[in-house]
């Protein structure tokens, strides 16, 4: 071909499968995904949640089913976010030791012990009956300081009933620090942080609402970061790290590729992604209506996420992916 040189010919490393598999630059395993997971206070078996396919809200037993075979299928750590049957001005049923996400967390601890990451969702927002991620003030507003008291009391509740890792999600100002040194002087030094630094308020979030049975009535875009915001993100990434954050993530991901890749080149510690709710939708939408094949559009949004520099993923499809990985 005239003007291009034989050594110049970037399909020979195309040609077949084993070749294309020997320079991927980008390779995806199992241990880097973390699989979210709703448990239902009172539930006798697992309820299928409409807006996301093939994700229920388990019942006790349900969840330590899939946990296991979840686990054995070779998943990083599991993500556990409760569904209480009441709710209250304070979220009283985070800290309750009999509440819905405490006892499940036990249930797993004794189940799996440290066969997995034992991780849990440090927020109020299930267990608040106004649905946002604190306590409100007089004026209806989100008080940041009433709710890290909160999160300190939740963050020990978690770390008895057996959690690995912690994962703030509420963006209030100084809670990674508050949690850090609630569960140290509770004797949790070992407990690590998963801290959600850079959370935007996205449109995206709707199929969790459901699964979590969302009391919420407006938005959160007082705490959470505006959609157009980057230089914030990273900011927000400094401030956890220096607060005592072991793990730093950006939510969601697929629409913030570019703050992931910007948190994976600045951040010291290791960088996760939260693989929506939403995102999950579009994809299992599409799929059944025969717009995209599933498996190759599940497994290109993965790498996609890995490739923009996440060490970690969280995803609704996490243990069935893991089957499809070489």
């Amino acid at each position: 071909m005239v003007g291009v040189f034989p050594e110049h010919r970037p399909r020979r490393l195309r040609g077949t499968a084993a070749i294309r598999r020997l320079v991927s630059e980008t390779t995806l395993r199992p241990r880097q995904l973390i699989l979210p997971m709703f448990v239902a206070e009172g539930a006798d078996a697992p309820k299928p949640i409409a807006s996301m396919p093939g994700v229920v809200q388990h019942s006790r037993d349900s969840l330590r089913k899939a946990a296991v075979e979840a686990v054995r299928a070779g998943v990083g750590g599991l993500m556990l976010f409760g569904v209480p049957r009441t709710h209250d001005a304070v979220g009283s049923g985070a800290t309750d030791p009999d509440g819905v996400l405490n006892v499940a967390l036990r249930d797993l601890r004794a189940e799996l012990g440290d066969d997995t990451v034992l991780m849990a969702d440090t927020c109020l927002d299930e267990f608040t009956d106004h649905g946002h991620c604190g306590v409100l003030d007089s004026r209806g507003g989100v008080d940041n300081d009433a709710t890290l008291q909160r999160y300190a009391e939740m963050a020990v509740a978690q770390a008895e009933a057996g959690a690995h890792l912690l994962g703030p999600s509420g963006m209030m100002d100084g809670q990674v620090g508050v949690i850090r040194k609630a569960l140290d002087g509770a004797g949790y030094a070992e407990t690590g942080i998963l801290a959600y630094s850079a959370k935007y308020a996205s449109a995206f979030y709707g199929p969790f609402r459901e699964a979590v049975d969302s009391q919420l009535n407006g938005d959160r875009k007082t705490y959470q970061q505006d959609p157009g915001n980057a230089r914030e993100a990273l900011r927000e990434i400094e401030l956890d790290v220096a607060e005592g954050a072991d793990i730093v993530m950006v939510k969601p991901a697929l629409s913030y590729l570019d703050v992931v890749s910007a948190a994976a080149q600045a951040s010291p510690v290791p960088v996760a992604a939260y693989n929506i709710s939403g995102e999950y939708a579009m994809v299992e939408a599409a799929a059944a209506n025969g717009w995209v094949d599933r498996e190759r559009t599940v497994l290109e949004v993965l790498t996609s996420i890995s490739r923009a520099g996440a060490d970690l993923i969280l995803t609704y499809w996490a243990a069935e992916a893991t089957a499809w990985l070489d």
